[in-house]
């Protein structure tokens, strides 16, 4: 009989590991990419049938707000759980400390999401934009690594890319090498738990490729649409950068091409976890590393292209969506306001991990898990904060304050009566009580987490160049 038993349980081994195992994580980050750029997001003109699919699979957040408007901020915001001043990564980073001499790893002395499920026993993968530094070794707990030696998109087609340590040029559009490749690392690890960064460097939307035509399948569809749905609104006195994509329809077009590519590559993901039996194993999370303006207000770009820098909605608003069949329960929204901040600590809920979120620094990140299986996490707070270099936000249910240090100008909105920010408050009679508190909240923030190496605000530096200068 005990050896009946004993043979019994080694046949069951297998299956009682594959219900104790971790789910695997496929985290889907796109580059530069508004919420509002998204079907189930309201858009009625860019056609992204898969990532529709993948909210009405799952919760869509539609309050998400990143930290920082520019790419390697909030990709190490994500990756660490930190904000620029404490991370130090408060722009883009200088190509020169990606390749070449000076190229070092800005996140290095940080523990990441990488490390921390490598650490938990996940396999880690990454197929797309790293933009950290240090760019041809692999780092940060990823053992497959594909990714790009720079951090801008000049195209989509015959662009280097970075494979088992040498650059090489691929004539593929770029949005399905990396598909392609994330596919093959989900296919080479598929009987363990494994964490695939899928980065896209689309849509992009930025540089002298938006006057140009795309070359995508989606482009003979976009070529005589009109695209409503992008504002058609008199250029800002801000801008400052990308002042020649105004209501131009060859921008808007091609802005729109390259989403829609991006949810080809959404759907041939989820199309090959189905193959292999894993959709119902895997949680599969899509974001953008910021939000973006595509003529709202005036407005084209994120906020360091606008002079002062800009803090609007809508350069904050990301798309944030959670999919695993099975846990998570379909067709749900969450309007919590969160931040790209609380991502680190909320997938490690998710994963049961929570004991391995780092102590220090002491991560601002909350974990909203709770809201992924249905329950509204218990005392959460809608305040989200927000900076870009010495240009600050505070954002509450209400309330809407932007400082920008030392001498402004500084705006107060209403985000009740006045979501587009059309009407800047700031100084209005009757409302000094009111700025005078989200001030001391916006204070209070840093305050607590900003590392005097890396708060501007009191002297500290940057690890990337500054776009307003020392």
């Amino acid at each position: 009989m005990t050896r009946l038993l004993a043979t019994l349980l080694l046949l069951a081994l297998p299956a009682l590991l594959q219900a104790a195992r971790r789910p695997n994580v496929v985290f889907i980050l796109t580059d530069n990419q508004g919420a509002w750029t998204l079907g189930c997001y309201g858009n009625p003109d860019i056609r992204t049938p898969n990532i529709d699919a993948l909210a009405a699979g799952g919760v869509r957040f539609t309050r998400a707000l990143s930290s920082n408007p520019v790419c390697s901020p909030t990709r190490a915001t994500f990756l660490t759980g930190l904000i620029p001043s404490q991370h130090g990564v408060h722009s883009f980073l200088d190509p020169k400390f990606m390749m070449g001499p000076e190229a070092y790893n800005t996140l290095g002395e940080f523990t990441s999401v990488g490390e921390i499920l490598r650490d938990a026993g996940y396999v880690c993968g990454l197929s797309g934009k790293w933009h950290l530094g240090a760019n041809l070794t692999p780092n940060e707990g990823f053992s497959f690594w594909v990714t790009k030696p720079d951090g801008s998109t000049r195209e989509f087609y015959d662009q280097e890319v970075i494979e088992n340590g040498r650059i090489t040029k691929v004539a593929e559009y770029t949005t399905d090498y990396w598909t392609r490749r994330g596919i093959e690392f989900i296919e080479a690890n598929k009987e363990r738990p494994f964490f695939l960064l899928l980065a896209y460097n689309g849509p992009y939307s930025l540089g002298n490729l938006m006057l140009n035509e795309s070359r995508n399948r989606h482009a003979a569809y976009y070529a005589d649409k009109e695209l409503q749905s992008f504002p058609r609104d008199a250029m800002h006195p801000w801008q400052f950068h990308n002042k020649q994509f105004h209501n131009d329809p060859r921008a808007r077009r091609r802005m729109a091409c390259e989403v829609s590519g991006v949810d080809d590559g959404v759907g041939d993901v989820m199309a090959a976890l189905k193959r292999l039996g894993l959709e119902k194993d895997t949680l599969v999370v899509y974001a953008s590393d910021q939000g973006w303006m595509g003529g709202q207000n005036g407005l084209w770009g994120m906020g360091d292209h606008t002079r002062p820098i800009g803090a609007h909605e809508l350069m904050m608003q990301i798309p944030l969506i959670f999919h695993q069949p099975g846990r998570i329960p379909a067709g749900a929204t969450s309007d919590l306001l969160v931040s790209n901040y609380d991502f680190l600590p909320s997938l490690l809920g998710y994963l049961d991990l929570r004991e391995r979120l780092p102590a220090k620094p002491r991560p601002p990140g909350r974990d909203f898990s709770e809201a992924l299986l249905g329950r509204p996490p218990a005392g959460w707070d809608n305040t989200v904060f927000y900076e870009m270099e010495t240009c600050r936000a505070v954002r509450g249910e209400r309330w809407k304050y932007v400082h920008r240090h030392p001498e402004g100008p500084h705006e107060l909105y209403d985000m009740q009566a006045d979501p587009r920010e059309r009407f800047n408050l700031f100084g209005q009679p009757g409302l000094q009580q009111v700025t005078l508190e989200m001030k001391s909240r916006l204070d209070g923030f840093f305050q607590a987490h900003a590392d005097p190496r890396h708060d501007l605000w009191r002297g500290g530096k940057s690890k990337a160049k500054r776009v307003t200068g020392e």
